[in-house]
């Protein structure tokens, strides 16, 4: 059953939402060349902490982090490592969740790292946009699948490929919860949205094609053909007239 939340219970996860927010903004400074993701981590944590929440992504699993820190070719769930330096020309996707007053907020963007190639800009601006228009529809009575469409139609439209064995998901009480919001599928099936479900809406597209694999560190998801993969995150709120960017 999909979890509805009390407009108390979302000012709860704005709050979170905004220790999330407040690591991002601190990623898009920090990432340079030079730099490695396990440097980013543990400002991301030290972040998390001052603000009096906690990571949730440490011990979640058995994941051993706090961000997921995924360069390049690898689409999510990125170990971050003291060997792993940032590069010009390099992308990375920043994927974090604080844990505050009972409730999870959880978010992602993908960062150049100095100048990238042409192709590597369009895959970050391409992805941004395919999740901007999937929450634009957010609003009570649509259907999960018409948020799923867009981002499909979107990376169609580029030719990007679609990451489909990885979805979003609700997120409250706990880190992931019902439903998953899968970016692929046809308009007017799934589950109707109603005020107070909040999903994480999170486009995973690649330059290459769709498929995708898991590393013998049974974390890290990469393209199968070594494409450049770009994924972005917001946690959003379904209100009475619309939506609110939990995240923002």
């Amino acid at each position: 059953m999909i979890e509805l939340k009390s407009s108390e219970e979302i000012k709860k996860m704005q709050a979170s939402g905004k220790v999330v927010s407040k690591v991002l903004k601190r990623m898009q400074i920090e990432v340079r060349p030079g730099v490695s993701t396990w440097h980013l981590d543990k400002i991301a944590e030290e972040v998390i902490r001052s603000c009096g929440a906690v990571p949730s992504f440490l011990g979640y699993g058995g994941f051993p982090a706090s961000i997921c820190a995924s360069v390049n070719e690898e689409v999510v769930h990125g170990i971050p490592s003291k060997t792993k330096i940032l590069r010009e020309g390099d992308i990375v996707g920043i994927d974090v969740g604080a844990y505050l007053d009972g409730f999870h907020a959880d978010a992602a963007l993908t960062i150049p790292v100095g100048k990238v190639a042409s192709e590597a800009q369009r895959l970050l601006e391409q992805t941004q946009k395919a999740l901007h228009k999937a929450i634009e529809l957010v609003r009570p009575g649509i259907h999960l699948g018409d948020i799923s469409n867009m981002v499909e139609t979107y990376a169609t439209a580029g030719k990007l490929g679609i990451v489909r064995d990885y979805c979003g998901h609700g997120v409250g009480r706990k880190l992931h919860e019902e439903p998953c919001v899968l970016n692929y599928g046809p308009k007017g099936k799934g589950p109707i949205l109603k005020e107070g479900m909040v999903l994480a809406i999170e486009p995973m597209l690649n330059l290459g094609e769709d498929e995708v694999e898991v590393l013998d560190n049974d974390w890290t998801v990469v393209t199968k053909d070594g494409s450049y993969s770009a994924h972005f995150e917001h946690s959003v709120a379904v209100t009475q007239n619309g939506h609110l960017i939990l995240t923002a």
